[in-house]
């Protein structure tokens, strides 16, 4: 039996308890801390899940000597000072997406993380979830070849929500967090680096301050292409779906569900242990603990995906001029 990693866990909201489920499923792991933004919804969150130490102060549970790693379901604007906390005071950890929202704050993560040597990783789901899983092993297996990927991100969100349909405190942007999914998603599969990155977006929100529609165009060193459309203003379906067209097929990935492009399903159940990617994220996280190795979605391996949406919003503002 390995010895339990102990983690404190920040963020008690919509995506805190996906982790909260998730690390139930996973043997030798154990949740020790809860942060969040009130003390008795956070309390009342604890005691379901029988953590013991509840905070709303990320430095109280980084005192704590026996806790191993922190994962971060925080606010976006909070990401990468509290990832920059966690590794100095010792701690491994894990970032939900996006690592940042500037480049400048991502490179520190990445600087410090390399000095440090513990494990630090951000939260690009997509990498994880079975249905990109295939693919990527058709890719790898010389079988298939991305020439285009077709993305839309759809939510509707003309109030500042959270996934549960919650009020949330801060405000979610469709560049540096729900762009990052799919610029990443998008180098990643290819195998090669963006070369080529367009966007334009729509009005700002009059009360919220951000861009409710975006449209982003990439090109990768090895000619595929990328289309991503973005909106909080669609009213249904919602979600992101993803539609690979290549050199042998069509595939278009909902989710954890999987199709080609004429609409048959293709089996992922046995892609990996389990269905769902927020999971086998966490459990890439602890065995890379473990095993004193790099992750899939080091902050290392994510950084040029920052690169690219730093180069997006450098050509947004430039045409605000």
């Amino acid at each position: 039996m390995n010895k339990p990693i102990k983690v404190a866990l920040a963020g008690a909201g919509a995506f805190g308890i996906k982790h909260l489920n998730s690390i139930r499923q996973i043997e030798d792991v154990e949740v020790v801390s809860l942060v969040g933004r009130t003390l008795d919804k956070t309390a009342a969150t604890a005691k379901e899940y029988g953590i013991e130490h509840v905070t709303t102060d990320l430095s109280e549970s980084l005192q704590i000597p026996e806790i191993d790693a922190v994962i971060l379901c925080t606010p976006t604007q909070l990401h990468a000072s509290q990832t920059l906390s966690c590794l100095q005071a010792g701690k491994h950890v894990q970032v939900e997406i996006p690592l940042a929202d500037s480049l400048k704050d991502a490179e520190a993560v990445v600087n410090l993380q390399k000095e440090s040597r513990l494990v630090a990783m951000c939260g690009h789901t997509r990498r994880f979830n079975p249905s990109h899983q295939w693919v990527r092993r058709e890719i790898v297996s010389g079988k298939f070849n991305i020439q285009q990927m077709d993305v839309q991100t759809y939510f509707f969100r003309r109030k500042n929500m959270n996934a549960l349909g919650q009020p949330r405190s801060w405000t979610d942007h469709l560049l540096w967090h729900h762009a990052a999914h799919t610029v990443d998603l998008f180098q990643y599969q290819c195998g090669s680096p963006v070369i080529t990155a367009n966007a334009v977006q729509g009005p700002i929100h009059s009360e919220l301050g951000i861009a409710m529609d975006m449209s982003i165009q990439l090109k990768a060193e090895n000619g595929a292409i990328c289309t991503l459309s973005l909106s909080f203003n669609n009213d249904g379906p919602l979600g992101t779906f993803f539609r690979y067209i290549g050199d042998s097929g069509t595939y278009v990935a909902r989710y954890d569900d999987l199709v080609t492009g004429k609409d048959e399903v293709i089996d992922v159940s046995n892609i990996d242990v389990s269905m769902n990617g927020i999971e086998l994220q966490d459990r890439e996280f602890f065995a890379a603990i473990r095993e004193q190795q790099e992750p899939n979605c080091s902050v290392a391996s994510v950084l040029p995906c920052y690169q690219v949406l730093h180069a997006l919003e450098q050509q947004i503002e430039s045409t605000k001029a």
